[in-house]
């Protein structure tokens, strides 16, 4: 199951208009939580944004954000410095339990860190680099292809380079 579901996950970048039930948001969020970390720290806090006005002003602190404006649910990856091993963890369970649910999502750059801490009142010293748009896919929203992946033999190499 979790591989035909690796096999099924694409990037959603346009959503319908409706927002996601909050049990559904919360099982995306716990299954987050769960992610593994290094020594078990967990390394990582959640600032979920619904509000459609500051989901559109945080989509203009990062270069590739744009689909936040548009998303039922924004979710910030806050983490402790040197943690993007952690985070990626915890930002693929959340991708795949939304996928589980029917939701749609994105992971978004963050470039301004400091203007999206400043409106989010995350202290300084965290860091916040990464956000993902949650919601319902649009109606004419299709997914593209998985293509362009190189062949497993072109990736793997078997007790030495």
């Amino acid at each position: 199951m979790v591989q035909q579901a690796i096999g099924r996950l694409r990037s959603v970048r346009r959503f319908e208009d409706r927002p996601v039930p909050d049990d559904v948001l919360r099982a995306i969020l716990d299954a987050g939580r769960r992610a593994q970390s290094s020594k078990n720290t967990q390394p990582w806090a959640f600032v979920v944004v619904q509000d459609r006005d500051r989901l559109e002003t945080l989509a203009t602190y990062g270069p590739y954000a744009g689909h936040l404006a548009g998303a039922a649910a924004g979710v910030f990856l806050v983490s402790d410095a040197g943690d993007a091993y952690d985070i990626g963890q915890a930002t693929s369970f959340l991708m795949l339990a939304a996928l589980e649910h029917g939701v749609g999502s994105c992971i978004a750059w963050i470039g301004d860190q400091d203007g999206a801490k400043a409106l989010l009142g995350v202290p300084p010293e965290r860091n916040l680099v990464y956000a993902l748009s949650f919601g319902y896919a649009a109606a004419d929203w299709t997914p593209t292809k998985m293509g362009g992946r190189r062949p497993l033999d072109d990736v793997v190499h078997w007790e030495q380079w």
